[in-house]
This record gives C-alpha cells, structure tokens and sequence, in this order.
C-alpha cells in the first residue's frame, strides 16, 4: 500500500532523515518508534507532504506522491492524525467533522458523523462545544474523528495517545483495534509499547534519522536489548 525508499529530509541546511525505507501492507497496524527528536514526525510529514523531502522516493498503491502537495496525497486516500491534535479551535465539534468529510475514493460504506460518534460517544454532548474547550482526550477523539470523516485507506497517527489520562487511552486504544478489524491500515507513533504490541504487526526504530531496527511483533517482543538500547530512558 505504502512504499517509502531512501528517503532524505532537510530542515535548511540541516539533515533529519538519511535514507529511510518502511512500506505499510494493506490492512496492516506498523508502528513507527524511537525515542523524542529522532525522526518519526519527520517521517510522516514527509509522506504526507507537509515537509518536502529532498531526495528519495514515496509510493501509494504503486502510486509515486513523493514532491506532491499535501492536499492531493490527502484525495488520494492518506489521513493524518497530526501532533498535538491540531483540530480547528475556532470551530466546535460537528463543524470540525463536517469540515474535512470526502468520500474520494467513492467508498460504498463511508465515514459519517454518527459513525464517527458511535465510535466516541463522549462527543455526542460537544457537538456545539468549540474546539479550544474540549479536553484532551476529547481533542484527541475529534481529530481522530476528523481524520475518519476524509475515508482514509491509510490512517497516519502522531503521538496516537501523548498526555492522556489511562482511562481516555483504553478508549483510543480499543477505537484503534476495532479499526484494524474493519481492515482499516495504520501507521502509528506512540510510546506506550505495550498497548503498541497488542495492537501492531511490524514495528520500525527511527535513531538520528535512520530505521536502526525493524521485525514483527514477534521479533520485538523478544528483542528486549533492542529495547533497550533505542528505546529506554
């Protein structure tokens, strides 16, 4: 489904990513991991267009979108959970929805509202409520949401659950498992590893711009030196 060769990405004269290769298979969960300031935002925004590569390569559905802008990757059939959520705050909760809703790839079941509601019920009560005054769950929820409503085949999540409570992860983390069993594709950027192993099939490491590691769920479940070493503290 995604194909991402030899990818290279500068901020500037600065370099942030040197060579990265990973490839996502339909219908498939693959993580992306490392620790802060190594990559992984790099990464997706360079596939999502938002960042421009310098070099390198990115397919979809054999399709080359490498140097295309972000809102024609976007039709294409990529959504993107951003960091930091990002949603509109200036817009309440049906107008962030209602906002991004496509159906592009002319999807005989698509996203609506009361899907993306029946998935997370507690924003059924904000749908007058502003953006700016939810809270971070509830924020995390919307942009999730809001990704859903543009009927992705790729769904790319950044910092799928950062700074939420536990409660509100079981939430996240059980949408995320129901999606996968719909067949929906995702690539993710998470720490909780163990919510991670649960849910993924392949997982890749990012170390200083660079795919230091990658294997099954198996593989890395085992590898606990690898772990260690690129992902402990």
């Amino acid at each position: 489904m995604l194909e991402v060769s030899n990818l290279c990405t500068f901020y500037g004269s600065s370099q942030a990513l040197f060579g990265i290769d990973l490839r996502i298979d339909q219908g498939e969960v693959v993580t992306l991991l490392g620790r802060n300031g190594m990559g992984k935002t790099t990464t997706i925004n360079s596939i999502m267009g938002i960042v421009k590569p310098a070099s390198g390569n990115i397919s979809y559905k054999q399709q080359v979108i490498f140097g295309k802008p972000s809102f024609k990757i976007a039709k294409l059939g990529l959504g993107l959970v951003p960091e930091g959520r990002q949603i509109f705050p200036n817009l309440n909760v049906r107008e962030n929805l209602v906002a991004t809703a496509a159906n592009h790839g002319q999807k005989q079941n698509p996203w609506t509202m009361d899907a993306v509601l029946n998935m997370f019920p507690p924003l059924k009560t904000r749908l007058t409520s502003m953006g700016n005054l939810l809270s971070g769950g509830e924020q995390q929820m919307l942009a999730i949401g809001r990704a859903l409503m543009t009927n992705p085949d790729l769904l790319l999540l950044d910092d799928a659950t950062e700074g939420l409570a536990p409660m509100v992860r079981q939430d996240i983390w059980a949408s995320l498992a129901e999606l996968k069993n719909n067949g929906q594709s995702i690539l993710i950027v998470d720490k909780n590893l163990n919510d991670l192993i649960r849910l993924a099939d392949r997982h890749y490491i990012v170390e200083k711009g660079r795919i230091v590691w990658q294997g099954s769920t198996q593989e890395f479940s085992a590898s606990t030196s690898v772990r260690d070493k690129f992902l402990g503290i």
